[in-house]
């Protein structure tokens, strides 16, 4: 990737936008699919890259949804799982779970498609939420016992927490506070989120604490990888305008927020768009217009590539 690349304002600006393509969810019968999922796609007739994206702790996936259709709106198949309805802190069964939907998609995901569209999994990336971010590195760092039969090309951490605080990690631990130690091979993009590790109140933790956050899982990470930190908004920003349920209201009060949901979803999803168009369709232009210019919805806090 060519710093030097030159790149539209229209083009940049695009990808924080709901994309050309009209979008479908499709809600698979849950005895059909190792676990329940949701499959966001594109309805128009064509090849998509596919990405798996994991909720957070105790969240619906059904949350993701608006963050999810903006993403295929560009040109990707979302599978997004629901892996727990209840879970402990140990995330072991979940990187199973993960590793046995994986296994699941070249012959399970192409039932629930469009007749007109074909899923390229060659073209595979892995994002994680939150916890569902450490379940995404962990399964990367091959902390799993089931043999996967596709191969991920591509990572997003979105606001990954490894754990309560450095010094307690919950199991399976993933930070080992080593610079540059993650062996990925594959590209990797980090998102932060600058209120996450404020607390909302004196009797909650931060919902993202300094130590176990995503400052830490950049740190490990080797070339290519990139880093973004949006400054005013919280860790569950990047979730739906309404999240129903007990559940849902839950989190407008545990995490520090900002002050609406909406660019914080879009910078998300464009960041997304952009990485994986990046390193799945080398196309990098949409990448290093977010990296040159101030055309992001959001202040970032923090910019940084290593490549």
């Amino acid at each position: 990737m060519s710093p030097s690349s030159s790149v539209s304002i229209c083009s940049t600006t695009s990808v924080f936008a709901i994309g050309e393509l009209e979008t479908q969810l499709v809600k698979p019968e849950e005895t059909l699919t190792p676990k329940p999922l949701l499959i966001f796609t594109p309805v128009e007739a064509g090849e998509f890259p596919v990405l798996v994206l994991l909720h957070g702790y105790l969240l619906q996936n059904s949350f993701y949804s608006q963050l999810s259709h903006q993403i295929a709106s560009h040109g990707f198949i979302l599978v997004v799982p629901q892996l727990y309805s209840v879970a402990g802190p140990d995330a072991t069964k979940e990187i199973e779970y993960v590793a046995e939907i994986t296994n699941w998609l070249p012959e399970g995901l192409p039932k629930f498609l469009p007749t007109q569209v074909t899923a390229n999994l060659t073209k595979l990336g892995l994002a994680g939420h939150s916890r569902g971010g450490k379940v995404a590195f962990a399964l990367a760092l091959n902390k799993l016992k089931t043999e996967l039969k596709l191969k991920y090309s591509a990572l997003i951490g979105i606001d990954p927490v490894d754990g309560m605080d450095k010094g307690k990690q919950t199991p399976p631990k993933v930070l080992t506070y080593v610079p540059h130690s993650f062996n990925l091979e594959m590209p990797v993009m980090v998102i932060g989120s600058g209120l996450g590790e404020v607390r909302k109140n004196p009797l909650f933790p931060a919902c993202a604490p300094k130590g176990v956050n995503h400052e830490d899982f950049y740190n490990e990470c080797c070339k290519p990888a990139c880093y973004f930190v949006a400054k005013d908004y919280g860790h569950l920003d990047m979730l739906d305008d309404e999240t129903k349920g007990i559940r849902g209201k839950a989190t407008y009060c545990l995490c520090k927020n900002g002050k609406c949901r909406e660019p914080m979803r879009r910078f998300v999803g464009g960041v997304v768009v952009a990485f994986l168009k990046g390193y799945l369709e080398r196309d990098f232009n949409f990448l290093i217009g977010i990296k040159d210019d101030e055309l992001a919805p959001v202040e970032l806090q923090k910019v940084d590539f290593l490549l």
